[in-house]
């Protein structure tokens, strides 16, 4: 990660107030966290007030975002350039993806698969050895290598897909008959995965259980790796589902709801918004909007409080 960027472009490209102290003429061309950072660095911290000032000092980095609210003494930097803002965090994000991220070019590997059906839009990387089905695929969408999106997916805008994910096959879907034998149950729906959504290495979206009960992922919705989605499963809005998730068939999940790692939650139950299920739950009942549930079986700790 070595690209030269005026702080002065950095500074510009800022849409959140801010303060800056220090020179806007230096340059950066790395990033790197604020105990590892160079001369050419930039970096954030979080901290405030005194730990904030130790950190600053003891770093080696050109510039620094830091939370605002707090006095720096202009000794502190003299030889460095200091971003203050209310979210340093989300700010350096946004600079890393300005101006440091790599994204793979648009256009398909020689040897992925496409269906002659499929509907692909512009700007969309596929890369080696996936599979795309008979499906649309909107505008700026980046898929990783080894992905199979099935029959009957539809991806919205600026979706990204790791390597290993799969999209749109069967679940377990049978129904026993009168000998005990299980006889399939045809599960005939798709998949819709909104715009903004970025889905982890290896995880599994299975496909709705039937025409007019696909499966959907909303709109920014970030789910994690090794994550398992049923069929039929709705899942609202900027939510988060984090690694070794198992969420089973027809569950509904509604807007900016957190679900952490190793969640299950069972088959059919309704998740609220801006609920936040703490790691290692098993949820058997629905749960109401804004709160904080953990346990097997999940209950209530307290509210949510974002």
């Amino acid at each position: 990660m070595k690209r030269k960027v005026q702080v002065k472009a950095l500074i510009e490209s800022l849409s959140e107030q801010h303060r800056v102290l220090g020179s806007i003429n230096r340059y950066v061309r790395s990033a790197y966290s604020i105990d590892q950072a160079d001369d050419d660095s930039i970096c954030f911290c979080r901290s405030k007030g005194e730990r904030a000032l130790e950190m600053i000092r003891s770093s080696k980095a050109a510039v620094i975002v830091c939370s605002d609210g707090f006095e720096i003494p202009e000794e502190d930097y003299q030889d460095k350039t200091l971003i203050q803002v209310t979210n340093p965090r989300l700010t350096y994000s946004r600079l890393l993806t300005r101006y440091f991220l790599h994204r793979p070019k648009p256009g398909i590997h020689p040897t992925a698969i496409i269906d002659e059906k499929a509907r692909i839009g512009k700007k969309v990387h596929i890369g080696p050895y996936s599979y795309i089905g008979n499906c649309e695929i909107g505008e700026g969408v980046i898929i990783d290598s080894h992905v199979h999106i099935h029959d009957g997916t539809r991806i919205g805008k600026n979706v990204i897909i790791h390597p290993g994910v799969v999209i749109g096959t069967v679940t377990v879907a049978f129904e026993r008959n009168d000998k005990g034998e299980l006889e399939w149950f045809p599960q005939l729906g798709g998949v819709v995965i909104e715009d903004d959504v970025e889905i982890g290495a290896n995880t599994h979206i299975a496909r709705g259980p039937l025409q007019r009960s696909d499966t959907v992922i909303g709109k920014g919705t970030k789910v994690d790796v090794l994550v398992h989605i049923g069929h039929g499963v709705r899942i609202g809005r900027h939510c988060v589902v984090v690694c070794i998730t198992s969420i089973f068939g027809r569950v509904k999940i509604g807007d900016f709801t957190f679900i952490s790692s190793q969640v299950c939650i069972r088959e059919g139950v309704n998740v609220g918004n801006r609920v936040l299920v703490g790691m290692g739950s098993i949820v058997t009942k629905d749960i109401p909007d804004n709160l904080v549930v953990i346990g097997s079986p999940a209950k209530p700790i307290r509210e949510n409080v974002l």
